[in-house]
Formats: structure tokens, C-alpha cells, sequence
């Protein structure tokens, strides 16, 4: 159960980093963004990695074997990586209509779904 509610967290701490990290850059084409400075934009940005924040500290605490949870460090992070390019491709795929994903992307996560692998090998 701990290590569900561990990834569960992360997905939706991946979700939020990933709007705080690139959403920005959609909402650019609204008037009501594309006014704002860097500064406003920084800020907002922010406010959604606070949630970001407030998923994913839970998420590594509860994960973390130190604490009782399933998993080493090692494998919290290489698990938080798979996720966020996951959530990254799902993200880009809808919100950014022109990109593509090619091969060599399908590629690298093949390598890093392997990286997974082994990290969990004893």
C-alpha cells in the first residue's frame, strides 16, 4: 500500500511540477498571461510548485525505506524520473499540439525504463 500511495503522490507532484515548469509557456497565447512580466510569471509559477512541493515531500517520506517505506533513495529517484517523463510526454502531447514524439524519444525512456530495472535488481 505504501508504495501505491508513494507513486500515486508522485504522479500528481509530476503533474504539478510540470505545469509550474512549462504551462507557462501555453498560456502565453492568453492575452490575460501573455501581459504578465517575468516576474508575475515566476510568482505564478511558484504558487503551483507550493503544491508540487506538498505531494511530492509526503511522497519520498512515506517511500523512503529510512522512514519504513518500500523503497532506497536510489530507486525514489530513478521512480521520480520515469514519472515526470512520462507526465511530460502525456503533457506535451495535449497541450503543445506541434510536437511530436519520435523514436529516439520512445528510445531514451526505453533506456531509462532499464535504469528502473536495475536499480531494483538486488
Amino acid at each position: 500500500m505504501k508504495a501505491f500511495l508513494t507513486i500515486v503522490l508522485l504522479v500528481l507532484s509530476n503533474i504539478f511540477m510540470t505545469i509550474a515548469w512549462y504551462g507557462h509557456l501555453k498560456l502565453k497565447e492568453y492575452s490575460w498571461f501573455s501581459n504578465l512580466s517575468l516576474f508575475k510569471v515566476i510568482l505564478f509559477s511558484w504558487l503551483i510548485a507550493l503544491f508540487e512541493y506538498a505531494v511530492q515531500v509526503p511522497a519520498n517520506r512515506l517511500g523512503f525505506e529510512g522512514n519504513g517505506g518500500p523503497f532506497t533513495i536510489w530507486q525514489l529517484k530513478v521512480i521520480q524520473e520515469v514519472i515526470t517523463l512520462v507526465v511530460f510526454t502525456l503533457f506535451t502531447l495535449i497541450a503543445f499540439k506541434g510536437e511530436t514524439f519520435r523514436v529516439n524519444h520512445l528510445i531514451g525512456f526505453v533506456f531509462l525504463v532499464l535504469a528502473v530495472y536495475f536499480l531494483f535488481k538486488k
